[in-house]
């Protein structure tokens, strides 16, 4: 694979995290709650960076898989926030149209903001419909959320917050900056 030599300094300049400065001690991947899952540890993903390894990089599936959980950051004695690099990752993907390795996962933000656009908060019933329309798997995981409704955990209603107009205009300046927000290569308009 042939370095890109520029990915380090736009990595570095879209997180504001000096990806330099790792020596790769491996205490992000140690605590990382999903490194089990990713084909990327957090600290092979800042290494990759500073080889210029971009293609593997938004072709992977450990950037779609990153839970923000900040505990790479915490634990980083150079106060490198992998998750910061990994969100600069998945723009960069996106804007290049390489197709998100976890189409469910993707799917699921994209029905979590759009349930943040329509309410002003998550309203959970919407935005699992939502993500269960638009990744046709209607009934996996069905027994458990039968069971969250039953016991009062998913309200049928939505509840709307005083203020959705600000929230509505925050979205609107992405939208203004970005169609990274709607759209995927291959992806149905979303609801």
């Amino acid at each position: 694979m042939k370095p890109d030599l520029t990915l380090i300094d736009q990595v570095s300049g879209m997180s504001q995290q000096n990806v330099r400065r790792c020596y790769y001690c491996l205490r992000c991947s140690a605590g990382c709650p999903a490194a089990y899952a990713m084909d990327y540890t957090p600290a092979q993903i800042l290494r990759l960076v500073q080889l210029g390894q971009k293609e593997a990089l938004l072709h992977s599936s450990a950037i779609w898989l990153c839970i923000g959980c900040e505990t790479c950051g915490t634990r980083c004695p150079n106060e490198i926030h992998a998750g910061a690099v990994i969100d600069a990752l998945r723009q960069m993907a996106l804007a290049e149209g390489v197709p998100a390795a976890e189409r469910s996962v993707f799917k699921l933000h994209k029905a979590f903001l759009n349930s943040i656009r329509r309410f002003g908060r998550l309203h959970e019933l919407s935005m699992l419909l939502e993500h269960k329309l638009t990744s046709r798997d209607l009934l996996s995981n069905l027994d458990m959320g039968v069971e969250m409704f039953v016991k009062g955990k998913i309200h049928p209603l939505p509840k709307r917050i005083q203020g959705l107009d600000q929230v509505q205009e925050l979205f609107e300046l992405m939208d203004e900056g970005s169609d990274v927000s709607q759209a995927m290569p291959g992806d149905t308009p979303s609801l």
